[in-house]
């Protein structure tokens, strides 16, 4: 079986990382701002004005890209699935990595050594072509059966073609359907996937 895995909020908990680094850059550049309800737009979480929300990733998807630790047990979960013949594709659409320049050149071959270096490993990296374009024609021409997914967006659009694996988050809540299986943690991954729950 071929499985899809998302990088940010999937392999990693971008969500903390916005929570302890948005409030830290919004207290330091004097930016009002009120953490409510759980939204995948972290201006809409803080109550920010999106321009501000796109200065918080300039100054810091660097250092996110570069020193956000992958969730536990993500890479044992891998080897484990990979071992029993399922194939791994990860497809991202990572902020930068779209673009045709030194800028994306830079961010793609820092997100290839951020997989390295948390052994991270597959058969293919998928760049989608746009940050925010679907996923859905990457899953289908790669011919993916399943998408590990957290984008609520995302898990919508590809559940009407593929089985989702929706990585349990608050801004996920409302996702549902046929299609789509709540997980919590890797381990739970692993098991929905090997007893056949999908």
């Amino acid at each position: 079986m071929r499985i899809g895995i998302d990088i940010d909020g999937v392999l990693t908990d971008v969500y903390r990382f916005i929570l302890d680094y948005l409030s830290k850059f919004c207290v330091e550049n004097n930016i009002d701002y009120c953490v409510g309800e759980s939204f995948y737009d972290e201006s809409k979480t803080f109550g920010i004005d999106k321009i501000d929300a796109d200065k918080f990733w300039d100054e810091y998807i660097e250092f996110y890209s570069k020193h956000v630790k992958a969730r536990p047990f993500a890479s044992e979960i891998i080897k484990k699935l990979r071992s029993l013949g399922h194939e791994i594709f990860i497809v991202t659409a990572r902020w930068l990595t779209n673009r045709d320049d030194k800028i994306g050149n830079k961010m793609r071959k820092t997100v290839k050594k951020w997989l390295a270096d948390n052994k991270i490993l597959y058969e293919k990296l998928v760049f989608c072509k746009a940050q925010d374009e679907r996923k859905v024609m990457e899953i289908l021409d790669n011919k993916i059966d399943i998408m590990i997914e957290d984008s609520p967006k995302n898990i919508d659009e590809l559940s009407k073609f593929v089985k989702v694996i929706c990585f349990d988050n608050d801004y996920n809540k409302k996702c549902g359907g046929g299609n789509i299986t709540r997980c919590c943690s890797w381990y739970d991954i692993y098991k929905a996937i090997e007893n056949k729950k999908l």
